[in-house]
């Protein structure tokens, strides 16, 4: 085995046993950090690539607060946390080679999932010693996706007499929910960007696979919804409440009969409900966290529209006051095919069974933002997927990787960044 391939599954089962959420990342990215800056590149961190005003989700500040203090206590680089302890845990790496050329970016993204791993023994993790030390878990692979960052990284140094131009690395926080990438693109990430590569790994593409350009994600977004009634006895006067419940019910109920768009694809999902504190109690609050996927984002649009029409009318029938917080968001976007063709033939070159474009349904991406972002101006982007042999699927307490394919998503994405540099 080779030293980058060794250094690529320490990477890879280091993340994985140090798992953080979204905007939550401090451990991760600053680890990041400090081998980026010992390899050479200049870097930017946190506000600097980050608006602060397009973070989706973000944790309260008590929660970034005890999250900073476990980061300490478990390897956090310290030379470097002061940039993200609040929680702006992006970085963008940059290598010039002083050279005229295009300037190409590569997205990896950092964070985990709020889900209890295995502890069976038959679990490569527990098997090997590098289980999840914490109630979080990379469930969905961006351990994976960081190390090769990382190792993309080394190849790009050692072997830069090959290319031209700049080449960006992008480690990007809170993909998960569709939160991160937003606030990357109004800070300017990719505003000189000419090619933009996103990576995943996995995505039902077998060991040895890949390919080039997946257009199959869905525009959506996540909405966190409140309703504010008044509480009051059930049994003595039910009548001076306000049931916050019974609005959050209805919607629920009929949220699930928006009528499907015959333009494509569209979804939609209540993912939790909460009310209520007693038998005896008329609810005065009640929360749904709720989702709606699109084809495209016009169809997108379509649902969430209907959904917030749905929610006033719900509050409006039981008297209660509402809001909705948009807290993730992705839109829909194709994949360049000049771009998508430069990688099919890296990934034939590097070994591997490679399909230019797959329009199969993948969930959803706030990658798009950045493809989006960078074709309006001009370039190209696509989003790639590194086939890989899963122990269980994505999101799953059993998800585990064949870290074999860690190197072939490295040897791919730098052949690439040389037909790029020199093109």
């Amino acid at each position: 085995m080779s030293d980058i391939e060794n250094r690529l599954i320490e990477w890879r089962r280091d993340f994985h046993k140090y798992p953080e959420l979204g905007f939550l990342e401090m451990r991760t990215s600053t680890i990041v950090a400090n081998e980026l800056e010992t390899l050479g590149f200049d870097l930017e961190i946190g506000r600097e690539v980050m608006s602060p005003g397009h973070c989706l989700g973000k944790p309260s500040d008590d929660e970034t607060r005890a999250h900073e203090k476990w980061a300490r206590e478990n390897g956090a680089v310290e030379k470097y946390m002061d940039r993200v302890s609040e929680g702006y845990t992006g970085i963008v790496a940059t290598w010039d080679t002083g050279r005229p050329g295009q300037t190409v970016a590569y997205r990896v993204d950092m964070d985990a999932l709020p889900i209890y791993e295995s502890e069976d023994e038959s679990h490569v993790p527990v098997q090997s010693g590098f289980r999840s030390l914490n109630t979080e878990m990379h469930a969905c692979g961006h351990d994976a996706h960081t190390s090769i960052g990382l190792g993309l990284a080394v190849k790009i140094v050692e072997n830069r007499d090959q290319l031209n131009g700049k080449i960006k690395l992008i480690f990007q926080p809170a993909e998960e929910g569709a939160r991160g990438a937003i606030s990357m693109v109004e800070a300017g990430a990719v505003n000189d960007v000419d090619c933009f590569i996103a990576t995943h790994i996995g995505i039902g593409v077998e060991q040895g696979h890949f390919v080039a350009s997946n257009n199959g994600f869905l525009a959506t977004s996540k909405m966190d919804v409140r309703f504010k009634g008044v509480s009051s006895h059930a049994g003595g006067k039910p009548e001076e409440g306000k049931n916050a419940m019974l609005a959050a019910a209805n919607a629920v109920i009929n949220l699930s009969s928006i009528p499907r768009h015959s333009g494509g694809m569209t979804r939609i999902n209540v993912g939790e409900l909460h009310a209520g504190s007693g038998r005896n109690v008329i609810a005065d609050e009640a929360k749904l966290m709720i989702e709606t996927r699109g084809e495209t984002s016009v169809l997108n649009d379509y649902m969430k529209t209907y959904a917030e029409s749905i929610i006033e009318g719900a509050a409006r029938m039981h008297q209660v006051d509402y809001g909705i917080e948009l807290v993730g968001e992705g839109i829909s976007a194709k994949g360049s095919t000049e771009l998508a063709e430069i990688l099919h033939e890296c990934a034939k070159e590097n070994g591997l069974t490679s399909l230019v474009q797959s329009d199969e349904a993948a969930g959803s991406e706030d990658a798009t933002f950045f493809m989006d972002a960078v074709q309006k101006q001009g370039g190209c982007a696509t989003y790639c997927v590194i086939g890989t042999d899963l122990a269980a699927g994505h999101h799953n307490e059993r998800f585990d990787v064949n870290e074999k394919s860690l190197l072939q998503g490295v040897e791919t994405l730098f052949a690439s960044a040389v037909k790029l540099a020199n093109k």
